[in-house]
C-alpha cells in the first residue's frame, strides 16, 4: 500500500501543514512538530522546501517520517508551482510534488551532515589562515608544522600569541568534530556504492556526493547533472565573439566543493582524469583547470550511477 503524503509549507513562526484535502497551522517549534505527529500518521511521504533555517526543526520528524526536503533550484522546473502565492497553496503543492516527482526528492541524516562538514571544512580553513598570518606577525614562518607550532608557543606571551592559542584549541575541536562528522557519514550510506569504483573519490567524499545527489535518475543527461553542480561553464556571446566566463556556480555549492577536492586527487590516481589535466594544463592554469578537472570527474560519476555500471577507464 502506498504511504500517504503531506506537504509542510514553513516560515519563521509557522507550520502549515496540507494533509488528505485539510489544512492545519502549528507553531513552528518543537510543540508544532509533535502536534503535527498527530496528524500525519507514521511513515507519511512530507515534501518541505528547504527555506534556510527556518525548516531546521524537521528534525522531530526524521526517522518516523519519509522526510523529503524540496531545493527551491529544483522546483524551478515547475512553472506553475508557485501559482497563487499563499501558505496554503503552497503546501498543497509540495504534496502534489511529492506524488508526482516519486524518488526524484530524497533527504536523510545524511544530507544534513553534509551540510555540516562542508561548514566544519570551510572553519577550519578560516582558521588555519588566520594562524598562518598570526606566525608571519610573531616573526615566523607560515608553516603549520608541529616543530614550527611549538617553537611559536615558547616565545614570549603577548596579544598574538594569545590569539595563537586560542586558534589551536578551535582547530583541535573543528578537526574533531569533522571526524565525528564523516565516521556517522559512513554509517549512514551504503559503501557498496558504484561511485566507490571511480579513482580518486574516496569514502567520505563520495558519501557526501551520494548523499547531496539522491537520486541520480531525474538528471536525464550529463549536461543536466553538471549543471546542479554548478560547474557548467558560463559563456558569454556577442555578434561572433564568444568569451568564456568560468562556472555558472548556481546549483549545488556543497556538491561543487566536493568534486572539486576529489579532482585533486583524481589528477593523480584517475586514468582518465590524469590525462585530461595533462592535455589542458597548456592552456588552463590552478583552480581553472582543476574546476575542468571536477567538471570531467562529474560526468563519469552521472554516468557510473546513471547507468549503474562500475569505472572503467576503457571507455
Amino acid at each position: 500500500m502506498e504511504a500517504p503524503v503531506a506537504g509542510i509549507d514553513v516560515s519563521k513562526d509557522k507550520l502549515t501543514v496540507y494533509f488528505q484535502d485539510s489544512f492545519y497551522e502549528f507553531p513552528n517549534d518543537k510543540r508544532g512538530f509533535e502536534e503535527i505527529k498527530r496528524v500525519l500518521p507514521k511513515g507519511c511521504k512530507i515534501g518541505i522546501e528547504s527555506t534556510g533555517v527556518y525548516h531546521i526543526n524537521l528534525k522531530y520528524l526524521v526517522g518516523e517520517y519519509d522526510v523529503r526536503v524540496i531545493n527551491p533550484f529544483t522546483l524551478k522546473k515547475f512553472k506553475d508551482f508557485r501559482g497563487k502565492k499563499s501558505d496554503k497553496n503552497d503546501a498543497k503543492k509540495l504534496a502534489e510534488l511529492v506524488v508526482s516527482m516519486g524518488s526524484e526528492f530524497t533527504t536523510s541524516e545524511a544530507r544534513e551532515l553534509t551540510s555540516q562538514w562542508d561548514f566544519v571544512t570551510r572553519s577550519i580553513v578560516r582558521v588555519k589562515n588566520r594562524l598562518r598570518r598570526d606566525l608571519v606577525l610573531l616573526g615566523y614562518r607560515d608553516s603549520l608544522s608541529r616543530k614550527n607550532l611549538n617553537e611559536v608557543l615558547r616565545g614570549e606571551d603577548n596579544a598574538v600569541l594569545s590569539e595563537v592559542r586560542f586558534l589551536l584549541g578551535e582547530l583541535e575541536r573543528l578537526e574533531a568534530r569533522k571526524r565525528e562528522i564523516e565516521e556517522k557519514l559512513k554509517e549512514v550510506v551504503s559503501k557498496y556504492s558504484l561511485i566507490f569504483t571511480i579513482p580518486g573519490i574516496g569514502r567520505t567524499l563520495g558519501c557526501i556526493i551520494l548523499a547531496r545527489v539522491g537520486d541520480v535518475k531525474r538528471f536525464g543527461d550529463k549536461k543536466r547533472f553538471v549543471a546542479y553542480c554548478g560547474l557548467d561553464p558560463l559563456v558569454e556571446s556577442s555578434g561572433k565573439s564568444v568569451v568564456s566566463r568560468g562556472i555558472s556556480r548556481r546549483g549545488d555549492a556543497v556538491l561543487r566543493r566536493a568534486f572539486y577536492l576529489a579532482a585533486l586527487t583524481a589528477i593523480k590516481v584517475n586514468p582518465v582524469i590524469k590525462r585530461f589535466y595533462e592535455e589542458h594544463k597548456g592552456r588552463l592554469k590552478g583552480r581553472k583547470l582543476i574546476t575542468a578537472c571536477a567538471r570531467k570527474l562529474a560526468v563519469i560519476t552521472w554516468a557510473v550511477l546513471y547507468y549503474n555500471r562500475p569505472f572503467d577507464a576503457s571507455e
